[in-house]
């Protein structure tokens, strides 16, 4: 097997390097630092423009786009707030009930607010607010760093950050995904800034997701602008969509940390493109990632088959670690990859992954993922929530399907 190449690590650290430290006075990237001071700037002033002590760990909850894209309606977010409690999906974690695009009138009232689609919304997003904060949950909205959303349907927030920041606050907005579209031609780390110093000072914690689509490598500069940060354009409901996907989340693994998480678009369990098995690559590579867990389907419909896969507290469990160390992908040879992270407790995730069109055994090694030479390992198989009676030593092998993984929990026992 071939390790992963330094290439593309090399090329982040160019990228690195080129990234400017003016985002605090919401400047763009000009200047460059070796990377060494790069990373010192990072420690020092982390945290110095968002500070709202939220997303410790991956976010979760559900967004309305992938289902039901521009169709929404407020009965249509009761009705998925309901059903997060009714299945038993908001004690698992998932807390954040998220309108997407579309929700607001094409023309701001004349006082410059924001307003409620009438014909969709017509009790306002107050009341819905209220409704989902009554059930426990979270009530998210989106804007965009641009004079209209990507819909074009409703306005941006660009020229407005500081007006919308107080309208969501007093509204009860606890989640904002800020999108990219439409906007002026200045850069993002230009644009998204005003909005987090908005936020700040707008008196209420909100969740800033920034949805820049990896387009100026956020992911290096996200972490003093937001909780979150888009490193993918988004995702569709089919394998190539979504393995890609994770391939390029996947290189920015370094900068995921508690408060500030890389992420590759929502989840699209249960929309249908995919098989089971396809699914569950989809949930165990976003929870090994430390990716944001949105679900994207319709709730009020959901399946057995995909509350297996996306109520499965033991997977939950690997992407809500405390630790909070995003996963690396740590060899690959063809069609056969092996994801590994280190978890509390001196555990280790790791998923054996067969992207290939034939069965494949694939092994994972103790140098490749972490653990100590000649230790003894037990296995918990998070998917067949049983530990393997065999204890394991140099390495841990599976024989998988087309298209399907394992996932364990590793932990040394000798």
């Amino acid at each position: 097997m071939a390790r992963t190449t330094v290439c593309r690590i090399a090329l982040l650290l160019l990228v690195a390097a080129m990234v400017s430290c003016t985002l605090l006075a919401g400047g763009s990237p000009s200047m460059a630092f070796p990377h060494s001071e790069v990373i010192h700037h990072r420690q020092s002033y982390r945290r110095e423009l968002l500070a709202n002590g939220l997303g410790l760990t991956p976010q979760m909850g559900w967004n309305s786009w992938n289902h039901y894209s521009c169709f929404i309606d407020e009965q249509i977010i009761r009705k998925t707030a309901d059903a997060m409690v009714s299945t038993g999906l908001a004690k698992l974690g998932y807390e954040y009930v998220n309108i997407d695009d579309c929700w607001a009138e094409i023309a701001r009232d004349d006082k410059g607010n924001l307003v409620p689609k009438n014909a969709t919304f017509p009790s306002g997003i107050k009341a819905l607010a209220d409704y989902v904060h009554s059930k426990g949950l979270k009530l998210g909205i989106y804007s965009d760093a641009g004079y209209f959303t990507c819909s074009k349907t409703m306005p941006g927030s660009l020229g407005h950050e500081e007006q919308d920041a107080k309208t969501f606050a007093a509204w009860g907005i606890d989640y904002l995904k800020y999108d990219n579209c439409n906007n002026d031609g200045s850069r993002p780390t230009v644009r998204y800034p005003v909005m987090t110093r908005a936020l700040m000072k707008a008196g209420r914690p909100i969740f800033l997701s920034l949805c820049e689509w990896g387009d100026l490598h956020p992911a290096l500069w996200g972490d003093k602008v937001g909780n979150s940060w888009r490193t993918t354009n988004d995702i569709a409901d089919n394998w190539d969509s979504m393995i890609s996907r994770a391939d390029q989340n996947e290189v920015y693994a370094e900068y995921a940390r508690p408060g500030g998480w890389n992420d590759p678009d929502m989840l699209e369990v249960g929309n249908g493109g995919m098989t089971k098995d396809e699914y569950i690559v989809h949930f165990s590579l976003w929870a090994i990632s430390k990716a944001p867990l949105l679900l994207g389907c319709d709730l009020t419909s959901i399946t057995k088959d995909i509350m297996d896969v996306v109520a499965n507290k033991e997977v939950i469990a690997v992407n809500q670690d405390s630790l909070g160390v995003q996963a690396k992908k740590v060899r690959m040879e063809g069609d056969q990859e092996i994801w590994a992270g280190p978890l509390s407790g001196y555990r280790v995730a790791v998923v054996l992954l067969n992207r290939g069109p034939i069965r494949y055994s694939v092994t994972a090694n103790w140098d490749d993922i972490g653990i100590p030479q000649g230790s003894v390992v037990e296995a918990r198989d998070l998917w067949e929530h049983r530990t393997l009676k065999t204890h394991f030593v140099s390495n841990i092998s599976a024989t998988l399907d087309s298209h399907s993984c394992k996932l364990y929990v590793l932990k040394p026992i000798s």
